[in-house]
C-alpha cells in the first residue's frame, strides 16, 4: 500500500477547464486508465462522481478526494482533483482532518464495505455523530474484491463461495443504513452503480447537504460475486419523501431490504466545526525557547 501527499493528481498536465462554469465530466477524470475488472460497478461510480462535480461547477483545486485501501479506493488516481490515497480504514479520519484544516474545500471520502465498515467501522460511527460537512461515498459489493474474494462485513451469512468461509460467514451482515441512523448521521442516500445518472444526483445532494452525508452505493463485483448481475432487477426507488427526524426514519426503514434507492434521511443538524484560532507564526514558537541571560 502507498500513501501520497494531498497534492494535485498527475492529470493536472491537462489544460485547465474553463472558469465560466462550463465544466464537463472529462474535466474531472484523469488520464490514468482504471484497472478495475471488466464489469465492475466502480466504473459507473467514477462516471457519476465526475458528472456530479461537473454539475456543481466547482474548480478542481477546490475539491479533495480522500480514500483508504481497496478496489474502490483507487478513485483519487482516476480523478483530476486533489487526492490522498490513505491507509486501510482511515479515509474518514483523514477526510475529517482535511475539512477541519481547510473548511473552504469540498471534501469527499471514498471506500468500500470492507474498508469503511470493518477496519474503518469505528471511524464511520464517529463521523456520523460528529457531522463534519463532508461526503462519504461507500461502495458496497459485499466482498473483499482486491484480496480475491473473501466475505466482508456486508456479506450474507450463507454465502459459501469464499475460500476462507466455505460454509458461509455464519453471522448477520452489517446494515449500513441502520448503523448510520443509530450513530446519528444527518444524511443518508443509496444509489446503484447501474444507474449513474441517479447516482450523480444523489452525490450532488450529499455534497450540498450541510453536514456529514453518506452515499451508500450498490456496486457489483461480477468477478467474485457474478450473481450480483441480478441487482439490476432487484433495485427499486424509494417511495415518498426523505424522513427528516430520526425516530421516523428508524421506524420507517427498519425493514429496508437493502435494494431501495433514493434519499432516505436528511435532517437539519449543525455541522461540527471548532472555532478557528489565530494562525501561529514561526516566531511565536521561537519565543518559547528564548533564554534570558
Amino acid at each position: 500500500m502507498s500513501e501520497t501527499l494531498l497534492a494535485p493528481a498527475p492529470v493536472l498536465t491537462k489544460p485547465p477547464p474553463p472558469r465560466d462554469g462550463a465544466f464537463t465530466m472529462q474535466d474531472f477524470k484523469s488520464d490514468i486508465k482504471p484497472i478495475w475488472c471488466p464489469g465492475c460497478g466502480d466504473y459507473s461510480v467514477l462516471t457519476a462522481l465526475a458528472k456530479a462535480l461537473a454539475e456543481l461547477g466547482r474548480p478542481r483545486e477546490q475539491v479533495a478526494l480522500i480514500s483508504g485501501i481497496g478496489c474502490s479506493s483507487r478513485l483519487p488516481a482516476y480523478t483530476s482533483v486533489y487526492g490522498f490515497h490513505g491507509v486501510h480504514g482511515r479515509a474518514l479520519a483523514l477526510a475529517t482532518g482535511v475539512k477541519l484544516a481547510r473548511p473552504d474545500l469540498t471534501v469527499i471520502a471514498a471506500g468500500g464495505d470492507g474498508d469503511g465498515l470493518s477496519i474503518g467501522g469505528n471511524h464511520f460511527l464517529h463521523a456520523c455523530r460528529r457531522n463534519v460537512d463532508m461526503t462519504y461515498i461507500l461502495m458496497d459489493n459485499q466482498v473483499y474484491g482486491m484480496t480475491k474474494g473473501q466475505a466482508s462485513p456486508t456479506t450474507a451469512p450463507d454465502w459459501c463461495e469464499g475460500k476462507l468461509t466455505p460454509e458461509g460467514p455464519g453471522i448477520a451482515p452489517v446494515a449500513p443504513l441502520r448503523l448510520a441512523l443509530a450513530a446519528g448521521v444527518s444524511f443518508f442516500a443509496r444509489g446503484f452503480a447501474g444507474n449513474p445518472n441517479e447516482l450523480a444526483r444523489l452525490i450532488v445532494a450529499g455534497i450540498t447537504h450541510p453536514g456529514f452525508a453518506v452515499i451508500h452505493v450498490l456496486s457489483p463485483c461480477v468477478t467474485f460475486r457474478p450473481e450480483q448481475r441480478a441487482w439490476k432487477q432487484a433495485v427499486h426507488p424509494l417511495e415518498g419523501a426523505p424522513a427528516t427526524d430520526l425516530a421516523t426514519a428508524m421506524a420507517r426503514f427498519a425493514a429496508d431490504d437493502g435494494f431501495t434507492t433514493g434519499i432516505f434521511y436528511a435532517c437539519a443538524a449543525p455541522p461540527f466545526m471548532p472555532e478557528r484560532k489565530r494562525t501561529k507564526q514561526a516566531s511565536d514558537f521561537a519565543k518559547r525557547f528564548l533564554v534570558e541571560i
